[in-house]
C-alpha cells in the first residue's frame, strides 16, 4: 500500500515540475525565485505546484503587481526562497551522513549546518545581494538573522517527522531508493508549515523580503517614452533587504529565542518517540 502511494507521489511530481518549469517562464517574477518554486515543487510535489498557482502565477497580464501584493502571497515567497535554499543543504547533509553512517546527533547537526551555509550565503546573500547596493558582505550581514530564524523553524518541523518516519518506515535509510526521498519530502512540507508563521514576523517587519514582480524595463514605459534614469528592469521589490527593519533589537532577540525553543521542541519530540 505505501509503495504504492510513494510510486503515485513521484508520478505527480514529476508532472508538476514539469508544468512548474515550462509555465514559470512567462511569470514577471525574479529568477531566484522561479527557482524557489521549481526546487519547492521538487521536493513537495503537486502541493509546491498548487502554490505556485495559487500564489504566484499570474492569473492575467499586467495584474502580478497587484496579485503578489496580498500578505500572505508576500510571505509564502519568504517562506519558499527559505525552504528551497535550505532544502539544497539539508538534503545533501542527510545523504552525506546516511552514508558515513553517522550517529543522529551529529547528522542532524551536518544538516543544520549545510542547509543554513547554503540558504545564508547562497539563496539569501548571494542571490538578493543587489538589494544590499551590490555589496556581498553587506547582504551576509543583512540576511544573518532572518535565515536563522526562518531555518531554525524549519528543522523544527523536519527532524520529528524524519526521524519518527525514519525509525519505523522500512527502507527509510536508502537514498538509491524512494522511500528515502518520500520521507524528506514529508519533512521538508512540515518544515514548511511551521517556519511560515516565523517568515510572516519577519516579513511584516522589512526583515525579509516577500514576494516580487520582475518586467523587463521596455514593457513597463509607455512606447516612444524616453528611459528616465531610475528606471530599473526590477521593480516592485516591496520587502527587499534595503528596507529598515520595524522590529526592536529587544523583539528580535525574543524571536530568535522564540525559535531555538521551537527548534528545542523538535528535537525533544524526535529524542523521546524518534530514538535520536
Amino acid at each position: 500500500m505505501l509503495d504504492g502511494v510513494i510510486l503515485l507521489w513521484f508520478i505527480l511530481t514529476v508532472l508538476s515540475v514539469s508544468f512548474v518549469v515550462l509555465d514559470i517562464r512567462t511569470t514577471p517574477e525574479a529568477t531566484v525565485m522561479k527557482w524557489g518554486f521549481i526546487l519547492l515543487t521538487a521536493y513537495t510535489g503537486p502541493l509546491g505546484a498548487f502554490l505556485y498557482v495559487l500564489g504566484c502565477r499570474e492569473p492575467l497580464p499586467g495584474l502580478h503587481e497587484r496579485y503578489a501584493a496580498a500578505r500572505w502571497r508576500q510571505v509564502l515567497g519568504s517562506t519558499i526562497h527559505c525552504v528551497a535554499g535550505d532544502g539544497v543543504g539539508i538534503l545533501a547533509g542527510v545523504v552525506i551522513a546516511t552514508f558515513l553512517h553517522l550517529i543522529p546527533l551529529v547528522d542532524i547537526t551536518l544538516e543544520y549546518l549545510l542547509g543554513f551555509g547554503f540558504g545564508w550565503a547562497i539563496f539569501q546573500a548571494l542571490f538578493l545581494r543587489e538589494m544590499a547596493g551590490g555589496s556581498y558582505s553587506r547582504a551576509l550581514s543583512n540576511t544573518f538573522i532572518p535565515e536563522l530564524l526562518s531555518m531554525n523553524g524549519v528543522m523544527a518541523g523536519m527532524v520529528p517527522v524524519m526521524t519518527l518516519a525514519m525509525a519505523n518506515v522500512p527502507g527509510s535509510h536508502d537514498p538509491l531508493g524512494l522511500t528515502f526521498w518520500f520521507i524528506m519530502s514529508m519533512a521538508l512540507l512540515a518544515g514548511f508549515v511551521v517556519t511560515y508563521p516565523i517568515n510572516w514576523w519577519l516579513v511584516a517587519n522589512n526583515l525579509k523580503h516577500g514576494m516580487m514582480t520582475v518586467r523587463p524595463a521596455e514593457k513597463m514605459r509607455p512606447p516612444m517614452e524616453p528611459m528616465d534614469s531610475s528606471d530599473s528592469s526590477a521593480a516592485h521589490l516591496e520587502h527587499s533587504s534595503t528596507l529598515a527593519p520595524t522590529a526592536s533589537r529587544g523583539a528580535i532577540t525574543r524571536m530568535t529565542i522564540l525559535t531555538f525553543m521551537l527548534l528545542g521542541v523538535g528535537l525533544g519530540i524526535s529524542a523521546v518517540f524518534g530514538g535520536l
